[in-house]
């Protein structure tokens, strides 16, 4: 993970953690919040303009193995994806050319200007309406972005800045739309959610839309212009005819694409295996409403989500490569043991049971222990007034499918808490 403190380089962290298919090594150029989440971090790496970086990063690369690279922002998607033989190692993002549009809002307005609706772009001198919007063509969230009233303020704003894009100002809503394209270039995932409360360019209150239709048509048209694959994200806001209007296109994760997860949709993990030329499908929870405010923290509101019982698996789920147990599953169960809800261990685990139990002091923590065989099937074991907790996605599916509850997997505990 490079930057592995970015924003991103943290979403994919906590997305990624509990997975026993990859193991991940934090990158940074400078000491931030990831030294202290990243059991194996990799601190004072060059910055991508440094002329030493190629040669450190392939040193790093070499000596600690490194299968491939998942770059978390902007600019080093590019700069990565642009130099990925040298590297030699694979780089997990889309095509180069793909990234090149998405790091350059006038090439992604050039790009899709006959696909979608694209802001109107003026000259400097041909500009015969304000307000205007003005932004950099290479930036990210709101930096040197700004709304001008009159041709002085302009003038003031565009002193010694360049390569700024002037644009028509959009009045109406603005919506980040979470998509996926898997490595056939097929379109599995899009998610509008609105920008209920922004800080700094970030969406730090987001919530679904209730009606996902006009979105998921312009995901699709998008996504047919230019070859995408693993998670990225586009956004769009209503002009003042109540028009869908494209802001931008990132070949990476959103922000706060985290309400995704909240409702199993994990997707950096999806992009991971993805990347590894897995095929992957979408499960997702529905009867349930969620919304995701970023303080310090992620915290998560839920609707229509009710439930007497806790079903848990064992093996990789509250017991973690068979040494350590899951510390915030097992916080979770107690939780809802202070809410009156019984705790049933649900588990295929072959041998003894109970002395494990006692050697992890997880003994007399639950109801009940159901312990069955390898080629059973969980469901018929599984009331309906209850959840799912279970790190298989297999076995996460088929309770789903013949239960009808929602389902769990280990990394998504946080969002329960």
């Amino acid at each position: 993970m490079f930057p592995c403190g970015s924003e991103i380089g943290l979403n994919i962290y906590s997305s990624v953690r509990y997975s026993t298919y990859f193991h991940l090594v934090g990158g940074s150029s400078i000491d931030d919040h990831g030294m202290f989440i990243y059991k194996d971090y990799i601190g004072n790496i060059p910055f991508i303009t440094d002329d030493n970086f190629i040669p450190s990063f392939k040193k790093i690369i070499k000596e600690n193995k490194i299968d491939a690279v998942y770059p978390a922002m902007d600019a080093v998607i590019t700069f990565l994806k642009e130099h990925e033989q040298e590297l030699g190692c694979y780089v997990i993002a889309p095509p180069l050319e793909t990234t090149e549009i998405c790091l350059s809002k006038r090439k992604t307005y050039e790009t899709f200007q006959e696909v979608v609706l694209t802001p109107k772009v003026f000259e400097r001198d041909r500009i015969n309406d304000y307000p205007v919007f003005v932004k950099p063509n290479i930036g990210y969230g709101a930096i040197g972005t700004k709304i001008i009233f009159s041709e002085t303020s302009l003038a003031d704003f565009l002193a010694e800045k360049e390569d700024m894009l002037i644009l028509e100002y959009l009045p109406g809503e603005e919506y980040t739309v979470d998509c996926f394209s898997d490595k056939d270039g097929n379109l599995l995932y899009s998610a509008a959610r609105g920008r209920n409360r922004v800080k700094n360019g970030v969406s730090i209150n987001t919530s679904f839309v209730a009606d996902q239709k006009e979105f998921e048509e312009i995901a699709q048209k998008i996504n047919e212009k230019i070859e995408f694959r693993g998670a990225w994200f586009y956004q769009v806001k209503r002009n003042k005819e109540g028009h869908l209007c494209l802001l931008e296109v990132a070949a990476r994760l959103g922000g706060s694409s985290l309400l995704s997860r909240a409702i199993g949709v994990n997707l950096a993990l999806l992009t991971l295996f993805d990347a590894f030329d897995y095929k992957v499908s979408i499960q997702q929870n529905k009867g349930y409403s969620v919304i995701l405010d970023r303080v310090l923290s992620n915290n998560y509101i839920y609707s229509n989500l009710s439930y007497s019982k806790v079903y848990v698996d064992y093996d990789d789920c509250l017991l973690l490569d068979k040494t350590t147990v899951n510390a915030d599953l097992v916080k979770f169960l107690f939780k809802s043991v202070n809410e009156g809800k019984k705790i049933i261990l649900l588990t295929k685990h072959v041998g003894e049971l109970e002395p494990e139990l006692r050697k992890y002091r997880l003994s007399g923590l639950f109801d009940d222990i159901i312990q069955i065989q390898k080629e059973d099937k969980k469901s018929r074991y599984i009331d309906k007034d209850a959840i799912f907790f279970d790190d298989s996605f297999a076995e996460r599916v088929e309770v789903q499918r013949e239960v009808g509850i929602s389902v769990f997997s280990p990394e998504m505990v946080d969002v329960l808490q």
